[in-house]
């Protein structure tokens, strides 16, 4: 019975040794199983196999693969363009304050300088603690090699299972970084990438942003103050939580006393101070010539147009973009041209150089210009004159019934409107709503202030400032040396140059005046300068004028055009083809297709946007050759490869002589006509041309001036016609536009550095004679004969 016992026993022993065997051999063969499997998902996806794995050009020049980069003819950086639009720029590590590289690596990776992109212990740990024992305080495990790798190459998950198949993928892209980079240069990417919020992309903008400094001079509490970001940028914003940032920008302090970075009195020191921010919100939109950037990405852009793109009442955008599609390289240049993959261009991701023809130097003296004339000048007598108003800031020629027609359309347009319907809000939860006075910001010329007003009271506010556009460019080569598009992007994003289209009113004149010189007129010959009636389509119009100045006189076509008489306007109008006209005007550049052929044209009633004015202008400085606008001079590929250039683009719109004699003409609107002002008010010296425009009721003011070498033009008026100052002395074009130009111009003089000169003269022959005939024959002044 014993032995049974013993013999059942020993059995039993070897069947636990032979299970025990057997287990151990089933782990161990699960360990190489899950080693075999892990190599070769290793091999899969170090080659590419599994996953994405950027080829060894972008591991080798991230920073590129992503953002292109604007330049200004004179080689300064503009600003920057990526997917997130970011105005991101790149510091390297020698530029990084030393505290930011301590504060990083005891904070975010203690073995950092030990590793070669994974750290199994820091690993393991979090695999203990985190995904067994479930302490989500323990930490994570990855280092900041694997979080670069995560920031270049990952996209966004919306589950932890996609997460867990993302982290073998970094954790091979980690170590490729390490093989590729040095230590230094992996802390440098990281924080040129890491996103601090409010737009602060990278260390040298979030330095900016909080603290108004540059990254190398950040002191040891405020690099902790922005390392203590890394671990959640939300929850330990600075701005919204102030407590909640300092007390881990003392955690980030602590790291660095474990790690031997600083000392316990440094701690105890810097732990104690409050948290002090010098903050001011950065975007991409900030930076030089915004509109003009911002005017470019989309042009750039820009897709074959479609007609079942464009809605019935756009039309007319349609032909304009069908036009600029097929006559200009740039517009549209990303989706013309492809890469060796045989894919377009994409300025947010393919590290562009866009190296344009602005001047940094006079793009600044232009937005000095138009802020210093609009908001210094005109924006304070405008809002007095708003005071007197019972419908302000509109016209009193408006009924109350017009103005609440006009603020319901612009509710209609509104964002808050579509987002309120698109949530299922009746029409009445929408009006109430607008009506409702709610706490605000808004923008003022001294700043930002917080104000409580209704939705509907935002909208009126915001009509209440002036608007303008101004554009300079070369008279020879049509290059645009500077672009405004308006006076502050972040509040009024509509721009003024190319986006918007403005009746022109008088400043068409000399386009009708260059018509009539092609047919065989000349600045000396006679026109009565009285009130006509004329028959348009069986109708009577009758044209007005605004001075009754030698009325009844035959005075001559240049004074008539320097005075800017509508009278003698209208009888060339007579005495020529109003088809040819519009013919010509589109020879000028001017694409407008809804342009009309009628008496009525000659005095500007067609809508025309800045940029097409002062190309159309630079017909006169050149000889007769028409230079179309010039944004770009050439783009690099992120390797330094030129892979476009960009020409001058130019055609002849009428003879040299009529050229010399509308010089003759527009010159006489400077030295004793409706922009005198320049020389008697501004003091500017040498030749000019130019011309002055006002439309019905001063709802738009011109002013166009161009010299022998620059040719510039600028536009004011509300963002709606019936926004407008209502007397004639603040309304018209010598008033609110003219100063801007003299502004600027007298700027671009001053500045040595810049190749213009008021001694620069027009290329007109010497002995040349505009009449054609000699001085006896015609009194130039056109005062010796009266209109019967």
């Amino acid at each position: 019975m014993i032995i049974q016992k013993k013999n059942c026993i020993f059995a039993d022993i070897y069947i636990l040794n032979v299970m025990r065997k057997a287990f151990i051999h089933f782990l161990w063969s699960v360990l190489a199983a899950v080693i075999g499997i892990s190599l070769i998902a290793f091999i899969a996806i170090w080659n590419g196999w599994i996953g994405y794995m950027p080829p060894i050009d972008e591991l080798q020049n991230p920073i590129n693969r992503f953002a292109s980069q604007v330049y200004s003819a004179d080689g300064k950086v503009m600003g920057t363009w990526n997917f997130n639009r970011e105005n991101r720029i790149p510091v390297p590590y020698s530029k990084l304050s030393p505290h930011l590289v301590h504060a990083l690596v005891a904070t975010e990776d203690a073995r950092f300088y030990s590793h070669s992109g994974i750290d199994f212990i820091a690993l393991g740990r979090a695999i203990v603690k985190r995904g067994l024992m479930g302490q989500e305080s323990a930490g994570g495990g990855s280092t900041i090699t694997q979080q670069l790798a995560k920031q270049l190459y990952s996209v966004a998950v919306h589950s932890t299972v996609e997460r867990l198949f993302q982290k073998p993928i970094e954790w091979v892209i980690a170590i490729k970084l390490e093989r590729t980079y040095t230590k230094e240069e992996i802390i440098a990417l990281y924080l040129n990438y890491f996103d601090f919020l409010h737009n602060a992309v990278g260390i040298k903008t979030a330095s900016n942003t909080y603290f108004n400094k540059e990254p190398a001079d950040l002191t040891l509490d405020e690099s902790a103050t922005l390392i203590g970001l890394c671990k959640n940028p939300s929850l330990f914003n600075p701005v919204r939580y102030p407590e909640r940032s300092r007390q881990r920008r003392n955690v980030v302090l602590q790291q660095m006393v474990k790690a031997g970075y600083i000392t316990s009195s440094e701690y105890n020191q810097y732990s104690a101070e409050p948290l002090v921010l010098n903050f001011h919100r950065i975007d991409h939109k900030d930076g030089t010539a915004t509109y003009f950037r911002e005017f470019l990405r989309q042009y750039m852009m820009a897709k074959r147009p479609e007609r079942d793109n464009y809605p019935a009442w756009n039309k007319n955008q349609y032909v304009l973009d069908s036009i600029a599609w097929a006559s200009d390289p740039l517009y549209g240049w990303c989706n013309k041209n492809f890469k060796k993959d045989g894919q377009p261009y994409n300025v947010y991701t393919d590290g562009l150089k866009v190296f344009t023809t602005i001047d940094s130097r006079m793009q600044q003296y232009a937005e000095e210009a138009v802020y210093m004339h609009v908001a210094k000048e005109l924006q304070p007598k405008f809002s007095e004159e708003n005071k007197k108003k019972p419908n302000a800031p509109f016209t009193d020629k408006l009924t109350s019934k017009e103005v609440q027609d006009i603020l319901h359309k612009a509710v209609y347009q509104s964002e808050r409107y579509h987002n309120m319907k698109a949530m299922g809000a009746s029409e009445e939860e929408i009006k109430r709503a607008f009506h409702t006075p709610i706490d605000m910001t808004v923008f003022t010329y001294h700043g930002d202030i917080d104000t409580t007003m209704s939705p509907l009271d935002s909208i009126r506010y915001y009509k209440s400032f002036l608007r303008a556009g101004f554009m300079s460019m070369d008279a020879k080569t049509g290059a645009v040396k500077a672009y405004v598009g308006g006076l502050d992007y972040n509040h009024f994003m509509y721009d003024m140059v190319m986006g918007g289209r403005r009746q022109v009113g008088s400043t068409i004149k000399p386009f009708l005046y260059s018509l009539a010189m092609e047919n065989g007129f000349s600045p000396c010959d006679l026109a009565p300068n009285v009130q006509r009636t004329y028959m348009v389509a069986g109708r009577p119009w009758t044209p007005r004028n605004a001075s009754h100045s030698r009325y009844g006189q035959m005075v001559t076509l240049k004074w008539g055009l320097a005075q800017s008489n509508n009278w003698i306007s209208a009888y060339l109008m007579s005495k020529l083809n109003p088809h040819q006209f519009v013919g010509m005007l589109h020879d000028f550049g001017i694409n407008n297709p809804d342009i009309y052929p009628s008496m009525s044209l000659c005095l500007g009633p067609c809508e025309v946007s800045v940029a097409e004015m002062v190309s159309a202008y630079s017909t006169f400085a050149n000889n007769g050759i028409r230079c179309a606008p010039m944004f770009v001079s050439r783009i690099e590929d992120n390797e330094g490869n030129v892979i476009a250039r960009f020409q001058p683009r130019m055609n002849e719109v009428f003879s040299s002589t009529s050229a010399y004699k509308m010089l003759v003409e527009l010159m006489a609107v400077v030295d004793g006509g409706t922009a005198g002002r320049l020389r008697y008010k501004y003091h500017m010296d040498g030749q000019i041309g130019g011309k002055t425009g006002t439309t019905n009721r001063n709802s738009d003011a011109w002013f166009m001036g161009f010299t022998p070498q620059l040719v510039s033009g600028c536009w004011v008026g509300g963002e709606d016609r019936d926004v407008h100052f209502d007397s004639m002395a603040m309304g018209q074009g010598a008033t609110m536009a003219l100063p801007i130009w003299a502004y600027y111009m007298t700027k671009v003089y001053r500045d040595p550095s810049l190749p213009y000169s008021s001694t620069a003269v027009f290329d007109i022959p010497e002995g040349f004679n505009p009449c054609g005939k000699s001085e006896e024959d015609v009194s130039m002044d056109g005062i010796d004969e009266v209109y019967e």
